[in-house]
């Protein structure tokens, strides 16, 4: 959780509307799962023109109740009548999909694929399905696989030690998360001792290598060094590997450097095959963004921006799952709005979760590598930056947190959820207020082990 990206969030979101007049035939409210492409097939209408009627600067950000108007006087095509569906074949499985359900992420959780439910249900357009709507699952158990990556949806924690197992475990955690910040001439054998002591205490490890200099100078990072570094540390047997961290802006990698293309292409694509040459199981994620809206392509890149760079430069063929960090809410992950700070993607947790399910095509699951919620309770105020957050009390804190690891887990769209943070103690009144998000509060109680355990199911 970082830094530029506090300036960055506050920076003003600029859109140009169109001046010109429209004829609107009707609106349309953004359910969950739509694109801009979707809705454009949907209703026969180009992407740009809706995109210029509702005053959109970015295409691939739009969110779930959003009422957008359609342009051009035509009618929404009328439902093409359905007939019940015959009751599913030998062999077959039903489904009732849920919000935030795709056709994709649906056939992932049953090992199926997209076109073959689509078939068996008479789905002419795969890229829109209803809430509520019950799918035949062609070749499907009654029991669905787990979802999203290959294995369940699992929860964990960052947390300076394992002083905290117990708390950790009665939330349901399984994994832990430990920070790494490397630096060429490391030796990877540092890291036995913290990847045993995980498994002996019954988690798995998720460890996120990154830099070990803040504001590094041109042309710092050794791009090989890493690479061998990461390609040792996974011959360890840790469970996950997190490819550096908030590389897009100048707190983490050079300024005038930030480039996705130079990432993927001179860090996570090499790191990648040098992982799985030694150790196939290791989960690799790629590193996270600053959620960001403030872009000079010096010192930072929007994370929308970047993502999408990361996408065009192939990030999806050389990581399990997509990065993703979410730790500036202030409201209830099911809100869409009422953000203090503003209307920014970021603010919000289904928006940040959309962008980057979407932007990859649901092509891979995401991991919030940082989730949490700042509550100055029990603190001596908040930092400038972080006011924000002023009115969040650690009952909210504990709600909040229980309430997106149950959309996380529901979802269909993410394979892991790391709360940021379990028991940091950090607290800088002009700075970084760490132990403010820590779900062990200053009296030693932690409110929000009970609200997840009973999502979770912890012992």
């Amino acid at each position: 959780m970082k830094r530029s990206r506090w300036l960055s969030i506050l920076a003003a979101l600029a859109m140009a509307l169109a001046t010109g007049t429209a004829v609107f035939a009707f609106s349309y409210q953004v359910q969950r799962g739509d694109t801009l492409s979707s809705i454009s097939r949907r209703f026969s209408v180009s992407v740009e023109t809706i995109r210029q009627a509702n005053g959109i600067a970015n295409p691939n950000l739009i969110y779930a109740g959003q009422t957008l108007e359609i342009p051009d006087g035509d009618a929404p095509p009328p439902a093409t009548p359905t007939p019940p569906p015959a009751p599913p074949p030998s062999g077959s499985a039903t489904y009732t999909v849920q919000p935030g359900d795709t056709l994709s992420a649906v056939a992932r959780r049953f090992g199926a694929t997209y076109t073959a439910i689509a078939q068996a249900n008479g789905i002419a357009n795969p890229n829109f399905i209803r809430v509520g709507q019950v799918l035949i699952i062609p070749g499907g158990s009654d029991t669905p696989p787990p979802p999203s990556g290959g294995s369940s949806f699992e929860l964990g924690g960052q947390a300076a030690g394992f002083g905290r197992q117990a708390q950790m475990q009665q939330a349901g955690m399984k994994w832990i998360k430990i920070q790494h910040k490397w630096r060429a001439g490391d030796a990877p054998g540092d890291l036995t001792a913290v990847i045993n002591e995980a498994h002996d205490k019954g988690f798995k490890i998720l460890l996120s290598i990154s830099g070990g200099d803040t504001y590094p100078g041109p042309g710092s990072i050794d791009f090989n060094a890493y690479v061998n570094f990461v390609k040792g540390v996974a011959a360890l047997g840790p469970d996950a590997i997190e490819i550096w961290n908030e590389m897009n802006i100048d707190f983490e990698w050079p300024a005038g450097e930030i480039s996705p293309s130079a990432y993927v292409n001179n860090m996570l694509a090499p790191a990648y095959r040098a992982i799985k040459a030694v150790n196939g199981s290791v989960m690799v994620i790629s590193g996270a963004p600053a959620p960001t809206g403030f872009d000079n392509g010096t010192n930072a890149w929007a994370d929308d921006r970047y993502l999408a760079g990361m996408r065009d430069a192939g990030a999806a063929s050389y990581a399990d799952c997509i990065g993703v960090h979410h730790n500036a809410g202030a409201t209830s992950p099911y809100a869409a709005s009422g953000h203090p700070a503003g209307t920014h993607y970021s603010w919000y947790f289904g928006a940040t979760r959309d962008l980057y399910y979407n932007t990859f095509g649901g092509r891979r699951p995401l991991c919030f590598t940082e989730l949490g919620y700042l509550s100055g309770d029990g603190f001596p105020g908040l930092p400038p930056n972080f006011a924000w957050a002023g009115d969040t009390s650690v009952a909210e804190q504990a709600q909040w947190l229980a309430e997106a690891a149950a959309l996380a887990r529901s979802g269909g769209n993410a394979r892991l959820l790391i709360i940021f943070n379990v028991d940091l103690t950090h607290y800088d009144l002009n700075g970084d207020p760490q132990a403010g998000y820590a779900i062990i509060r200053p009296d030693g109680g932690c409110p929000a082990c009970e609200s997840l355990q009973s999502v979770m199911g912890g012992g």
